[in-house]
């Protein structure tokens, strides 16, 4: 590995080092207590016969044994698996049956009544919550809750270029065709240090419905709409380009071919030592994707649902100092009432712990950036009022 390589790396082992002490402060000003019967770890803190309990922030408590299937998001797969691991440890007799199978998928199946809940990096639209009445009873329909952030990052192949810098105009115009070599003057003006080959541009994109295509393509039609006319939307809009199922398959294409450049979440990119390329956002300098830069941006996030519901608004056109722009918040989504009487004690149990101080914390180094303290505040009050 060149001493250049070394330096590209290093802000995003910089970023998740930092990340354990960031992801604390998802828990400041949460009340600690559970109805539930509990292990080892959990805090026991009374509350007055009758009052009104708020979820824990720390700590595992188990509800009713149960199997507990959901599906959807690739990009929290990572993160399920760690959670899943810890949970099932505290809660013997509980399984958590989680399938990456994309934010799609993972919609559709809740909303036929096949899971407890789905995974997803972006929100149902507003016909796809009145269909969820009939996946949820007592009149119930689903509500989001945000449980981690990511930074979307772009990785590349390129030999002998180890840092690269791109602006959303670039991309936009890259993502869509029009930009095909590596050494375009676009691209050479941004990085007039770096030696870049006529190696041609092989873009990479998710097949299928994906929530991470839906916030990247948001990010390109908010910040750059005078060079990406498509929509926004789960599926990719533009012509050209090589598709991929999932997450791991689309770092896997990027990895193997020469030239290639794709979105993904930064975890894969780091498990497959992928560079990412740092976006000239108009601040004082390029932003890289690490775990704090993208979490500095999602400090703005706002809850902008209706009847208790937690979608939030991005702003991906911050010019923040150190804010990276190209994050994704993906959501739980279960019923707000009306869950599926037999596996719901658990499913609660175990997006409680999620959300939970514990849960977040086991996060670290997973490549994720935590929420704003008082959304996840929210979330926890949230899932106490849910049934």
């Amino acid at each position: 590995m060149t001493a250049q390589r070394h330096r590209g790396l290093r802000p995003l082992a910089a970023g998740l080092l930092a990340l354990s002490g960031v992801l604390a402060l998802t828990s400041c000003g949460s009340d600690d207590s559970s109805e539930s019967g509990g292990s080892a770890g959990a805090s026991k803190k009374a509350t007055a016969s009758g009052s009104r309990t708020a979820a824990p922030a720390g700590g595992v408590r188990c509800g009713k044994k149960a199997t507990v299937r959901a599906s959807g998001s690739t990009a929290q797969h990572n993160a399920m698996r760690a959670w899943t691991k810890t949970f099932q440890k505290e809660c013997r007799g509980t399984r958590i049956d989680y399938e990456a199978s994309g934010s799609g998928a993972g919609q559709a199946d809740f909303l036929k009544g096949r899971t407890a809940f789905a995974g997803s990096d972006s929100p149902l639209r507003s016909a796809q919550v009145a269909r969820s009445e009939k996946a949820c009873g007592d009149g119930g329909r689903a509500v989001h809750l945000p449980m981690l952030g990511g930074p979307i990052a772009v990785g590349y192949n390129l030999p002998g270029v180890d840092k690269l810098v791109l602006d959303v105009r670039t991309l936009a115009r890259i993502f869509d065709g029009r930009i095909t070599k590596w050494n375009d003057p676009a691209i050479a003006r941004l990085n007039p240090k770096a030696d870049l080959p006529a190696t041609p541009l092989k873009t990479v994109h998710r097949a299928g419905e994906s929530g991470t295509t839906d916030n990247f393509t948001a990010y390109l039609h908010a910040a750059a709409p005078d060079d990406w006319s498509h929509p926004q939307g789960q599926r990719w809009p533009a012509e050209g380009g090589v598709a991929a199922d999932g997450s791991t398959e689309l770092a896997d294409k990027v990895k193997q071919t020469r030239g290639a450049i794709g979105y993904v979440e930064l975890a894969y990119a780091i498990q497959r030592s992928l560079p990412t390329a740092a976006i000239d956002t108009g601040a004082a300098a390029p932003v890289e994707a690490t775990v704090v830069n993208a979490s500095k941006a999602l400090a703005g996030a706002k809850a902008t649902g209706s009847h208790g519901d937690l979608v939030l608004r991005l702003d991906h056109t911050t010019k923040a100092a150190g804010a990276y722009p190209i994050a994704m918040v993906t959501y739980e989504i279960v019923c707000d009432k009306g869950n599926k009487a037999a596996t719901w004690p658990a499913t609660k149990s175990f997006l409680t712990y999620t959300a939970g101080l514990q849960g977040q914390k086991d996060l670290s180094f997973q490549g994720y950036a935590t929420l704003p303290a008082k959304v996840m505040d929210k979330v926890r009050h949230k899932l106490s009022d849910i049934s």
